[in-house]
């Protein structure tokens, strides 16, 4: 019988050893659990400056847009340096940078001291970079218009570049023709 109690005591005082180190085990868990999480959601968010700073262009746009990547993809073809920061929405991002709400679209850059909104061709960005205006804040293609960098596709149409001066006044930078899709 005493046997029997001997085996009873330390099978308690095993579940307790084991029990306690779960519970040990579960707030440093929690802790790193949450840091993970808070970690993901600011790389996630682009609380991280996670654009070098010597990119041509600093492109904020949501991860899943598939027209943005596109012209990504265009600008980089255009030998622009280009560094992009997946957000939940641009929203914030244009507000920041001051880009009228009626020119917005689905994805904005910054490109030295200026906002390029939209589908702005490549060559815009580096003409715009090269010269430096001083009377310009940005261009912007509203709309997402077919045919224009990132949008090309069947029926494409002629789109102005517009663009923004230190007043606000919006005026046509340049007018395209839309490219079909290839």
């Amino acid at each position: 019988m005493k046997s029997g109690k001997r085996k009873q005591r330390r099978n308690r005082s095993r579940k307790h050893s084991k029990s306690s180190t779960s519970t040990s085990l579960w707030p440093m868990l929690s802790v790193v659990s949450a840091v993970a999480a808070l970690t993901a959601g600011l790389v996630y968010w682009g609380a991280f400056p996670t654009a070098p700073e010597d990119a041509d262009v600093i492109v904020y746009k949501t991860r899943t847009c598939h027209c943005c990547t596109k012209w990504v993809t265009h600008l980089r073809h255009h030998d622009l340096s280009v560094a992009v920061v997946n957000v939940r929405d641009t929203h914030a991002v244009q507000d920041r940078l001051n880009v009228p709400k009626s020119l917005g679209s689905c994805h904005t850059a910054k490109a030295g001291n200026y906002f390029i909104e939209g589908h702005v061709p490549a060559d815009l960005v580096q003409r715009l970079l090269t010269e430096q205006p001083e009377n310009i804040r940005g261009l912007a293609v509203p709309d997402m218009p077919i045919g224009s960098p990132g949008m090309e596709g069947p029926n494409s149409v002629e789109y102005d570049v517009l663009s923004v001066d230190t007043r606000d006044e919006v005026t046509v930078y340049a007018t395209r023709q839309g490219q079909p899709a290839r």
